[in-house]
């Protein structure tokens, strides 16, 4: 399924030479420029470019033209037809070329960090971690998204990165292992629409849908909550799992579990580190197990990176455990061995 909802992203080529198209709100004085155009609209001109830099001279000339009202901007080997998109996104493509263009069409690979059942310290699932697969690339996961959000292309992204992680258990984990996906609730503007290129995938690649479980990113505030459940119930009704990530960091309050009841809930790595001797933590672990109890919830803690969390998370009757301690993220999966 191609990518044709705008709000996904739009992939934008690069051109060595053709033409620049800018769509506005008022009048261009082209007159002013140290370059030539054509006026071929209402506040609609055209630029020809002989090559890449020239066009991003152009762009940054045009950037202090422009500085009133919406502008569009396109660039295209011919004049008909040019996709347009805001023009600070297209001048942004531009002066990240690179990083755009592995966004866009680069290789990506998930890596594996192993989740275990902290009853029986037995393989559970991995959540997939995004790494770009270009051993000449080595761009962080991190750097990419950034990039991605600045030029417009978070949506795109994070539709790459699901599909990713989707084909990579196909090809490295059975039946029957719970795979943690991450995902912007951010980028999904209407579920029912947004969401049919995972659900593509996981029929491309002919993953059961019980083994999938989608979690919100650690990065995201939740600011719409009728929004998140909408996606949740979609991702549900597909036969999928959910999960909220991050929760005591990234979300206010406690009273999301009982809104929202998601599948799984993941608890800040700062409330696993030194909840064997800290009480602020063991207070707030006490209390997120006992309300997730309460609603059928798992919990699970990650960031566990010492024996002793462990076995605290353990007495507390945490159901799941992540972190370097149980295993870290590796390019082929790894059963994790307690000791």
């Amino acid at each position: 399924m191609k990518n044709t909802c705008v709000n996904c992203g739009i992939s934008i080529p690069f051109y060595e030479r053709g033409f620049l198209a800018i769509q506005g709100e008022t009048e261009l004085n082209i007159g002013n420029l140290s370059f030539s155009g054509e006026k071929t609209g209402i506040f609609t001109y055209h630029f020809n470019f002989k090559e890449f830099k020239e066009l991003l001279e152009m762009l940054e000339e045009l950037e202090n033209a422009i500085s009133e009202g919406e502008w569009n901007a396109g660039v295209s080997a011919r004049r008909q037809n040019i996709r347009m998109i805001p023009f600070a996104d297209l001048k942004k493509r531009m002066d990240k070329r690179d990083e755009v263009e592995f966004i866009q069409n680069g290789k990506l690979v998930s890596y594996f960090q192993p989740i275990i059942e902290l009853k029986n310290e037995e393989l559970f699932g991995y959540e997939s971690l995004l790494r770009s697969g270009d051993q000449e690339k080595e761009i962080s996961p991190g750097s990419l998204f950034q990039t991605a959000d600045e030029t417009g292309l978070h949506s795109f992204l994070d539709q790459r990165a699901r599909e990713t992680a989707i084909r990579c258990r196909k090809d490295h984990l059975q039946r029957g292992i719970k795979s943690f996906i991450n995902f912007l609730p951010s980028t999904i503007y209407n579920p029912e629409f947004c969401l049919q290129h995972t659900f593509s995938y996981v029929e491309k690649y002919d993953v059961d849908p019980a083994d999938l479980v989608f979690e919100v990113v650690e990065t995201e505030q939740i600011k719409d909550v009728a929004h998140l459940k909408k996606v949740f119930d979609v991702y549900r009704r597909e036969g999928m799992k959910v999960a909220l990530d991050d929760v005591g960091a990234g979300f206010s309050t406690l009273e999301m579990l009982s809104k929202l009841k998601p599948d799984y809930v993941k608890i800040d790595r700062s409330y696993i580190q030194n909840c064997d001797h800290n009480k602020a933590n063991q207070s707030f672990l006490k209390d997120v197990t006992r309300i997730s109890r309460e609603l059928g919830i798992n919990v699970l803690a990650e960031g566990i990176e010492r024996k002793e969390e462990l076995q605290y998370c353990k007495s507390l009757g945490v159901e799941l455990g992540q972190g370097y301690y149980i295993g870290k993220p590796l390019s082929e999966p790894k059963v994790p061995v307690m000791v």
